[in-house]
């Protein structure tokens, strides 16, 4: 259902507040570039600092602005089974394509807990559900096992793998089978997920060069695997580049020298110490993109 270059896309602020127009810009140029699909209000989209307001508008402005030309994944995750019943059922309201759920966090349910959080939102609203396992965030490993019994629910049709284990990644594709949409959640892992039969990638470097991202995608599954693997290569130094510090910040760093938004973040990310900002700068000159 889900596949290819999706963008985990930011979300710009001007003087504190969402900026709309800066949003609605970013995902044009992302069309444009080629991306599959948008992911507002993740991770790379600052949902945690999002008031429930805020949260329900981006994703709106996010479906206004595509109009169905890709699929637009809206981040409706919580560690509050309650909460992301509410923020699901909102994104599936406002035509949103389907909804990213990050496994709870800081409370660290068990792999039972998890799969019943998972199932409770997927009863409660009709829209196809992705699970996001990110355990060096989430402090929760989503285990392949329970990721098969969770294939079982017919809207819960894919993963969100940011585990960066190869072993893990395989044994979930293995159990759930090529109906259950296998995503990496870290731009390094997106060409030997494709290798063993995942569908694609939710991207952070898309944010900046989401033509390349979906070039490698694009090659790979048109059985161009050397043209995938220079991609990868040339994208390698975006991939560690863009984590200098924690994701979003450089990013939004990247984006702000690029022209496209103000490099506004909310506390308690902030901006980019002056070594790494220059460190940023050199790489997207390199490569092109100021």
């Amino acid at each position: 259902m889900f596949k290819g270059a999706i963008v985990a896309i930011v979300t710009p602020f001007k003087n504190g507040e969402v900026d709309e127009e800066a949003l609605r810009e970013l995902i044009e140029f992302q069309i444009e570039s080629g991306t599959d699909g948008i992911v507002p209000c993740g991770t790379t989209g600052e949902s945690a600092t999002l008031s429930h307001e805020e949260h329900d508008r981006v994703i709106e402005i996010a479906v206004d602005a595509v109009k169905k030309r890709v699929p637009v994944i809206a981040g409706t995750g919580s560690n509050s089974t309650k909460e992301a019943i509410r923020l699901t059922r909102h994104a599936h309201e406002v035509g949103a394509d389907g909804a990213l759920m990050v496994t709870p966090y800081y409370n660290r349910p068990t792999q039972e807990g998890l799969y019943q959080h998972y199932k409770a939102v997927a009863e409660e609203v009709p829209i196809p559900v992705i699970p996001y396992n990110v355990p060096s965030r989430t402090g929760t490993n989503l285990l392949p096992e329970t990721d098969a019994r969770l294939a079982k629910i017919s809207n819960i049709v894919g993963i969100k793998e940011a585990s960066g284990d190869l072993k893990q990644i395989s044994k979930v594709i293995q159990l759930c089978g090529d109906d259950f949409d296998v995503l990496s959640g870290d731009d390094f892992t997106v060409l030997p997920l494709l290798a063993v039969g995942g569908k694609g990638v939710i991207s952070v470097v898309s944010n900046v060069a989401p033509a390349d991202m979906a070039g490698l995608v694009d090659a790979f599954e048109a059985g161009g695997y050397a043209k995938a693997r220079e991609f990868h290569f040339k994208m390698w130094p975006l991939m560690e580049a863009l984590f200098f510090e924690t994701n979003p910040i450089p990013a939004k760093a990247a984006l702000s020298m690029m022209g496209k938004i103000n490099y506004e973040l909310r506390l308690p990310l902030c901006r980019m110490s002056d070594a790494n900002y220059d460190r940023l700068r050199q790489v997207l000159a390199g490569y092109g993109l100021v």
